[in-house]
């Protein structure tokens, strides 16, 4: 049996941990909520508020701007639902399953591999074989999280997580939603090669929602069954398509490689992408250029650098036909979730689809110079095959043209033996009309191979969250917000008029309009007096709030009071300039403490 390995590192545990007072917060400021709370919910199920669905949708573009836009790569939207077949290729409907153990007395069904993690040292029992887990509940005494019996001695089962769903009325078609957007991509790869003008490499992105029937879905948004994904599918040809490794070889990276999870004494590395090519310690170039252009990403939308690494598959756990795959994972309360997946996927998909659905998955690559090759071809004689085989002869010429492309030796002397449905036929060379010529071609047609980098939207909302996080005390009182970055804060800034003033007012909203027209994300409030209005901002992540006083609507010199959220810190700023300058500040062109 696999033994588990140590964590890499302790994290401080706290009585409240912050994901209680982020979920807390997120309810009531409107970041996310569980749905259908009339109807008393159903689990796995979020609905996000006006806040969370602007955050989301803002961490979407920002992720469109770096890996579609920024990389040159098209992007698409595929239907949610596709047909069983799609399915049977991809080897969903096989292979998909996560592992089930009911409670013999509540009857509540739970991941086994959870109970295992949540109550042993085991980190990854996912990865173990389900007699092992089996083997492992039965050794700890494990119970039902839910009533406590205890569930040593019950079977283990295999739970396919697919959502089935039939495609029309009547004798319908059976469909599923989609447990990843990827598959979208891969079955329309016939015509997105067109658009690629069949040149490779060529990336396609998708951004949108999937749906796995999880049987123990936990922890808010972290784990749902419905959720969005960001995918890129990277296509290209593995003999002649190298990355720019150059581009991101500097970047610095914490790594733990499957050799240190192993290794009862291992411990993360602190490298460069570059380093880490050179040393071996990331195998494929193209999976560590992704990473190389992940990392300065997450930095930038806000995950913390400090609770940020990439985690090597082990070898249980690596999907078999990923040659190397890395997990970008962040801690949460001392617990390290995944936030992608960066996967060399081979020719796997393409494969499955060509064989399965008979279209070519295929792209034409161009040698440099036309190459002299020898085809052999049979060409046999009907008047021969058709009186002697009957309606077996053109099963016999297919069989014949299959021998003759795997084994031309078959043909150089005596009669060709032929097995057809286990009965062995022989055939007279003469009548196969075996011939070998000489061809000359231009190129040849490749299966691409994929290199995937897929990332989790709603896990790495939680993870800005979370790690935005922060209490403090402001002129003695406490004081909790979310230090979001600007370009990701579902609201940029918030303008109040001091007091309830009507010439206040009308200013204030005249501002707000124009921030407004320049794009900022603006929310207008004057409810309450100004530091009740500052704490509300300060909790939702709101990075600047604008107050309009009486200095504003007297003075010739136009200017209102900006509030930093952070710090605290304010300045006196011209009406003027202002949206200018907040947009600036919002781009990264100019910095609150230089003005």
């Amino acid at each position: 049996m696999t033994e588990p390995t140590e964590p890499p590192s302790d994290f401080e545990a706290t009585d409240e941990p912050t994901s209680e007072k982020l979920v807390e917060l997120a309810k009531r400021r409107g970041y996310f909520f569980q749905s259908s709370g009339s109807y008393g919910g159903v689990g796995g199920f979020y609905t996000f508020g006006p806040q969370g669905a602007a955050l989301k949708g803002n961490v979407e573009d920002a992720w469109r701007d770096r890996f579609a836009v920024a990389e040159g790569n098209m992007e698409i939207d595929a239907p949610t639902i596709m047909p069983e077949p799609v399915f049977e290729a991809s080897g969903h409907l096989e292979g998909f399953d996560d592992m089930l153990v009911e409670c013999p007395d509540c009857g509540e069904s739970h991941r086994a591999d959870h109970v295992v993690e949540d109550n042993t040292d085991y980190e990854d029992a996912e990865s173990l074989p389900i007699p092992d887990v089996e083997e492992v509940i039965a050794e700890y005494e494990l119970v039902c999280p839910s009533c406590g019996t205890g569930l040593a001695g019950q079977a283990v089962e295999a739970f396919n997580l697919m959502f089935a769903t039939n495609i029309g009325p009547g004798d319908s078609q059976p469909g599923y939603l989609r447990p990843e957007t990827a598959q979208g991509i891969f079955v329309e790869f016939p015509r997105l090669k067109e658009y690629a003008r069949n040149q490779l490499p060529f990336g396609v992105t998708q951004i949108g929602r999937a749906y796995r029937n999880e049987i123990s879905p936990r922890r808010s948004i972290i784990r749902t069954r419905e959720f969005t994904q960001a995918e890129l599918e990277y296509f290209i040809d593995p003999e002649a398509d190298d990355p720019d490794l150059e581009a991101v070889a500097d970047v610095e990276v914490t790594l733990y490689p499957a050799s240190e999870q192993n290794d009862e004494d291992g411990d993360e590395l602190e490298t460069t992408i570059g380093d880490a090519v050179s040393e071996g310690v990331i195998g494929d170039e193209w999976v560590a250029y992704f990473l190389g252009v992940a990392k300065p990403w997450y930095d930038a939308v806000g995950v913390d650098m400090d609770r940020f690494r990439f985690r090597q598959h082990l070898a249980g756990e690596r999907a078999h036909y990923a040659a190397d795959c890395w997990d970008a994972e962040s801690e949460i309360d001392g617990n390290w979730i995944e936030l992608a997946g960066f996967a060399y996927r081979g020719q796997y998909d393409l494969s499955k689809h060509a064989e399965h659905s008979g279209d070519r998955f295929t792209v034409f690559r161009q040698y440099d110079e036309p190459q002299t090759v020898e085809r052999a071809s049979v060409d046999p004689d009907m008047s021969y095959l058709g009186p002697e085989f009957g309606g077996d002869a053109r099963a016999i010429v297919e069989e014949l043209e299959a021998l003759a492309g795997r084994n031309r030796s078959a043909f150089e002397s005596g009669p060709v033996e032929i097995d057809l449905e286990g009965e062995a036929h022989e055939i007279p060379v003469e009548k196969t009309g075996f011939a070998v010529e000489e061809e000359t071609i231009a190129g040849e047609h490749v299966i691409p191979h994929v290199v995937e980098p897929s990332f989790g939207v709603d896990r790495l909302v939680y993870t800005v969250l979370h790690h935005a996080y922060r209490e403090d005390e402001v002129d003695g009182e406490s004081r909790t917000h979310l230090e979001l970055e600007p370009e990701v804060a579902p609201t940029f800034a918030g303008v109040f008029p001091l007091q309830n003033d009507a010439d206040l007012e009308a200013q204030s909203r005249a501002i707000a309009s124009d921030l407004r027209e320049v794009g900022l994300s603006v929310t207008y409030d004057d409810s309450g007096n100004i530091g009740r209005r500052y704490r509300r901002q300060d909790e939702v992540g709101t990075p600047f709030c604008v107050t309009v006083d009486y200095e504003t609507i007297e003075d010739d010199a136009t200017t209102v009071t900006v509030r930093e959220r952070d710090t605290t810190a304010q300045k006196r700023l011209p009406v003027a300039d202002l949206a200018e300058t907040l947009s600036a500040i919002r781009a990264g062109e100019r910095e609150f403490t230089e003005l």
